[in-house]
């Protein structure tokens, strides 16, 4: 049996008030109200020198003692500081290796790559998730978690992913030739890879509490209670037309299957699809960083006013930026910003 040491704070219904005061500020902002202040979000994630890999049970109890200890971030009125239990076995490879791939670390701990299959597009099977040793693993995670009933923290799953990055993941380039020249060959393998991606949230959604629920990144992408999320990372490499045809129904299937929809992280240049995401009402908001976050612009002006748009913060996109563009309205800002931030009455000019 877990070790219940050292976690009694994270059972304080105080904590969890603190906790839905900040949610009930978020869910505000998703219904399209303007949330004054500005709603900023830096999370606070469990450490453990544990190794999850072969410790995962003893890993979860050691990073919810390490929550305990930090348990008062939650009373932080400005910043919203949600308290996560977070880890993501064999990173953005998590769904490739159950597919079959060989994944593996190079040259540091936790610097997991893949290799693309030798085999062609079109010939992948679905695996049997019941002997799969990754997905035993992160089901370990998450019922030492569940286990353990403390209601103060997230939880993040594993990186599920999308069904455009595995197939990336799994063929290299090659997968990209296959949707014109074998396009049959390309469905057959996005509906074995988007079949695995929706059992796994299907799980994830029967068995971890749904005000405790959250995918990938939770520190830094939390959304209300009940809403999904998938890694748009690649769609940067497709046009409009290949991504309207082949990705976004499977997009859409994943983040309706939510009863908010959800999310889409983004980490380049994707602004060939904010059409398709209009016209998507399962997509409720959109994760911009690095690069992406550059187009906050494109992203602001083009999207329905129903979408947030979850900006991390850095020095191409500092935060008084983010506000000059946004007025604080439609917008999650993602950074350690300590003072309050005043949204603007009414939405700001078209800026360029």
């Amino acid at each position: 049996m877990m070790a219940q040491d050292g976690v009694a704070r994270l059972r304080s219904k105080e904590l969890v008030a603190l906790r839905n005061a900040h949610i009930a500020r978020l869910s505000a902002l998703f219904e399209g109200r303007v949330v004054d202040p500005v709603f900023v979000l830096c999370g606070c994630r469990g450490q453990a020198e544990v190794d999850p890999y072969s410790r995962p049970t003893e890993w979860v109890s050691a990073a919810l003692r390490d929550l305990a200890t930090r348990a008062d971030a939650l009373r932080d009125p400005t910043v919203f500081r949600p308290l996560v239990i977070q880890f993501g076995p064999y990173g953005v490879h998590f769904i490739d290796r159950i597919l079959g791939a060989h994944v593996y670390e190079l040259r540091e701990p936790g610097n997991w790559q893949v290799a693309c299959l030798d085999t062609p597009v079109g010939g992948l099977r679905p695996p049997d998730l019941g002997t799969d040793p990754t997905w035993a693993l992160a089901r370990e995670l998450a019922e030492a978690f569940i286990a353990a009933k403390t209601p103060v923290p997230l939880f993040g799953m594993a990186t599920l992913s999308s069904a455009l990055n595995v197939l990336l993941n799994l063929y290299g380039q090659e997968c990209l030739v296959a949707m014109l020249a074998d396009p049959e060959a390309t469905r057959h393998d996005l509906r074995v890879i988007n079949d695995v991606i929706g059992t796994l949230h299907e799980w994830y959604r029967a068995h971890v509490p749904a005000a405790q629920l959250q995918p990938v990144v939770a520190d830094c992408r939390t959304q209300p209670p009940g809403f999904g999320q998938i890694c748009g990372c690649s769609t940067q490499l497709l046009s409009a037309d290949l991504y309207r045809e082949f990705i976004a129904p499977l997009d859409g299937e994943i983040l309706s299957a939510y009863p908010g929809g959800g999310m889409i992280h983004l980490c380049g240049t994707h602004t060939q699809h904010i059409p398709i995401w209009r016209e998507m009402g399962c997509v409720r908001a959109l994760q911009l960083n690095d690069r992406a976050a550059d187009d906050l612009p494109a992203y602001f002006a083009g999207l329905r006013d129903d979408q947030v748009l979850y900006v991390n913060a850095y020095p191409g996109m500092a935060v008084d930026r983010i506000m000059e563009l946004t007025g604080g309205r439609r917008v999650v800002i993602v950074a350690d910003h300590r003072e309050p931030l005043r949204a603007h009455p009414s939405p700001p000019r078209a800026a360029g």
